[in-house]
């Protein structure tokens, strides 16, 4: 991942990998950059991110050579050239018109867009930002799938989606409003043994998962067969849902919008005023 700082980026690192991805921004904190505590950058952390072991690390909220669209595809087109065989994959946060920026995206050539929602979650942000900023990801998705598919570029990209899926039917609702990959990654943290303390920024986590500590990682007793088992339980549900619908594969499913529609009889003051005709919106593919 090419994050603002770039820490630990060089030419070998970018050769080895299989894709490439371009983090603008996190869903859990938009327009914020991030910071590493000195505490939990040891000797191997530090010989990754080419650091000093001891000292915190902040990353810049934006990336200092990008400030356009124009910029970005530059950066797309750089790292093509340093591993051709990559997919480049580049990451925007559920926002208004986030849609015209996947476009642009697209047409720098990328592979791959990703549509991180506001529920994602974080190692180390402020409470305000991962309580009261950013957007779910239904909303940018729903965008995201639109936009292209008018400007006729939806076939030249693969778009994905993030933030706090947990179940089968999370999977379902993003394929049909676009996405044909997506992202799960909390409740796998959770399988795993993360029992959600949210102290993951000061290396004391009692289970092991988020600490450098040697002797809290001994604690650690996560299984590789949970986290099996756990994909095994959410493609089984969708696999349900999907007979319901009438779909044989995945693909079918994908951006096929009109099998979604608003839940009736809720009973709450403001239902009544939510319009969600604008994400459940099929555009024409002309």
């Amino acid at each position: 991942q090419e994050a603002s700082a770039r820490f630990g980026v060089t030419s070998l690192y970018l050769t080895e990998a299989d894709e490439l991805q371009i983090k603008m921004a996190q869903g859990a904190k938009p327009g914020e950059g991030g910071q590493l505590p000195g505490h939990k950058v040891d000797e191997w952390i530090g010989k990754t991110r080419h650091a000093t072991p001891g000292v915190g690390l902040i990353s810049p909220p934006p990336h200092h050579d990008i400030y356009s669209i124009e910029d970005l595809a530059q950066l797309i087109f750089d790292l093509k050239n340093a591993n051709r065989a990559a997919r480049i994959n580049v990451k925007l946060v559920s926002k208004a018109g986030v849609g015209t920026i996947a476009a642009g995206v697209t047409k720098a050539k990328a592979d791959v867009v990703l549509i991180s929602g506001h529920d994602g979650g974080t190692g180390a942000s402020p409470l305000s930002s991962i309580k009261h900023a950013g957007l779910p990801w239904e909303l940018g998705l729903a965008e995201t799938h639109q936009t292209l598919v008018r400007n006729k570029l939806r076939s030249r990209v693969v778009v994905q989606a993030d933030g706090q899926m947990k179940t089968g039917r999370d999977i379902a609702i993003a394929a049909l409003l676009g996405a044909e990959e997506w992202g799960v990654a909390t409740a796998a943290l959770i399988v795993e043994g993360c029992i959600m303390m949210r102290k993951c920024h000061l290396n004391t986590c009692p289970v092991g998962v988020a600490t450098q500590d040697p002797e809290l990682r001994k604690r650690f007793t996560g299984n590789p067969d949970h986290v099996v088992n756990f994909f095994r339980f959410i493609v089984q549900e969708l696999r349900e849902i999907m007979a319901e619908l009438g779909f044989r594969t995945v693909h079918e499913m994908v951006g096929q919008v009109e099998h979604l529609q608003m839940r009736e009889n809720i009973q709450h003051w403001k239902y009544s005023k939510l319009d969600l005709s604008a994400v459940l919106y099929k555009a024409p593919a002309d």
